[in-house]
Formats: C-alpha cells, structure tokens, sequence
C-alpha cells in the first residue's frame, strides 16, 4: 500500500480516504500484535507529542499519551489548558498552534468549540489531531470504534448499527455515523425527539443510500441490531438545566434489555457512563466498551506514527 498520511491534520473522518483508513487499521492491529508479544516499539524515539485539553478527559488524553510514550516518544502535557494556559490572558488558539509547532512534532487538542482543531491546524506547520471540538468531530474515537466492531465482529458489511441516546450533541456519534457508513452497516438512530440526529447527517446518510431507520424505542431496535453504541446524555451542552433533568433518563440498558437483544448484539459506549447503562451488564459477554476504550491505544499509536512519518 502507497498511500501516507505524513504531515496530515486528523481533524474529521471525511478527509480521510478509505485507504488511509485501512491502513490506520493495518498499522493499529500490527502494532497491538507487537504489545501483546511482549514486543518494543520505537518508531516515536526522540519525538515529542503535545496535549492541549480546553475540556475535561480521561481515556482520549491518557490513551494518547500511553500511546506515545509506547512508542518511545516523550509528552508535553497542559492538563487543563482553559485555566492554566495563555489562554487565559487572550491567547488565540491559531497563536497556540504557531507557538507548539516549535516544541512539538504533533499535537493533539480537545476544545468546546467546533472548529478550534481546524484553528490550531491553521496556525502549526506540525500535524494536529482533533481529540474532539465542542459537539463537531472526534475522528480518532471513530476509528477506533470501527476497530472495535472489526475485532468483536469479524466485519462492518451487512451490520446493523444502533446509535442511541444524545445523538443531537454527541460528537462520537456524528463521526462515527459518517465512518461507519462506508463501510457497509445500516442505521437504527435511537433518541428523544429532541436529542435526535441533526437532520443534517440523517438526509445525508439517506441520500447517499445509507438505510437508516428512525425508531426511539430501544427495546425493539437491540432486537435487530448487531451493535448498539449508547451513549449518555452530555449535561455539559444543554443550556437548560430542566431540560437536562427531564431527559437525563431517556434511557438505561439493563439485563432486562439484553435478553430482549438480537443473539450476539455488543454494546459499546465511548464512556464516561452515567445511568444509561447499569454495572449488572458489565458481566455480559457482549459488553465491549471497556474493550473498546483498551483499543484506543493501538489506534491512536497508529496515528500518531503515521502522521509523523514514524512508520
């Protein structure tokens, strides 16, 4: 395979063609092969990864830099860029990307607005990845769900998909609808009506032959559905505390809503998790998001290299 993603921003998954996905996933099931055989890998050596998170994270900032420092490179962390970087004096986040880019050889940015992975992108010569902008894109947690679906499943082609819970500001969901529909799965989009789907990527996905069904009953949608991707309802983008508690609730999958699921159906969820998923279903065999959350690491290791020309 000729295709590189050297030098290249990861700010959403349509600029990334179907090759460059396939070797994202080539290299992320390689390098995983490596780890699990008491393997080294040193392609990062002598490199340095810079994090700038604007909102609070867990897995997508210690995945990439285990990831990182997995691959022999070092890591410049601001834990909570909003507060404790120049941000806070006026700083524009374009003057950030010109000021990383002489100490970093790549950069990752987490950012409650749309957009600000593209504005750092902008300012830096050095590649950028976006770990997330406001309710936009959050390309790398697309691939590695895709990654996830590969490796409990064996395929995409043919796979129902049911995405479920706050689809109108969830950001894992909008880039993972639009990875996920090329490679061949169909829809089942699961939400109150006014945490639906932005009519945007619905009309998109149809027009573009993607079947995509609408039903906001969770029950009768696990009951054709090979994955169910459920996601919690983000308090953090409502500007109506109310209207949070009214709809916190819309939906909680449980041993009950197993049994009623199609034989063999997994149950991601791109954490953290709320009440949408009770701890009895943990014990399911089919419960895949801390797997799912483990592969973030291979994945985003892949990338990194990748787009440094580590690889």
């Amino acid at each position: 395979m000729t295709t590189t993603l050297y030098g290249k921003d990861i700010l959403d998954v349509q600029s990334l063609t179907d090759d460059e996905v396939h070797l994202i996933m080539e290299t992320a099931a390689r390098y995983e092969r490596v780890m699990k055989s008491g393997g080294r890998l040193l392609n990062m050596d002598g490199k340095t990864l810079a994090t700038l998170f604007y909102e609070p994270s867990t897995r997508t900032r210690l995945s990439f830099e285990t990831a990182m420092l997995r691959l022999g490179g070092t890591v410049l962390s601001v834990a909570d860029a909003k507060t404790s970087s120049s941000s806070k004096k006026g700083e524009t986040i374009y003057d950030t990307g010109k000021m990383i880019e002489g100490y970093a050889d790549v950069a990752v940015i987490r950012h409650p607005e749309t957009g600000s992975a593209a504005e750092l992108a902008a300012g830096s010569s050095k590649p950028v990845i976006n770990g997330g902008d406001g309710a936009g894109q959050h390309p790398t947690q697309a691939l590695l769900d895709l990654y996830t679906i590969i490796k409990e499943k064996g395929k995409t082609e043919g796979l129902t998909v049911c995405l479920a819970g706050d689809l109108k500001n969830g950001r894992t969901v909008h880039s993972g609808a639009a990875l996920l529909a090329r490679m061949g799965v169909k829809f089942i989009f699961t939400a109150p009506e006014a945490l639906a789907m932005p009519a945007s990527i619905t009309e998109g996905l149809k027009k573009s032959g993607v079947e995509v069904e609408i039903n906001p009953d969770l029950d009768s949608a696990v009951a054709k559905s090979d994955v169910l991707y459920m996601t919690r309802i983000q308090k953090e983008r409502f500007e109506d505390p109310e209207e949070y508690e009214r709809l916190k609730t819309s939906y909680e999958v449980t041993n009950e809503t197993v049994k009623k699921a199609k034989k063999g159906m997994i149950i991601m969820h791109p954490l953290p998790r709320v009440t949408e998923i009770a701890v009895e279903v943990d014990a399911y065999e089919g419960a895949a998001y801390f797997r799912q959350a483990a592969n973030g690491v291979p994945v985003r290791m892949a990338l990194l290299a990748l787009v440094c020309g580590c690889e």
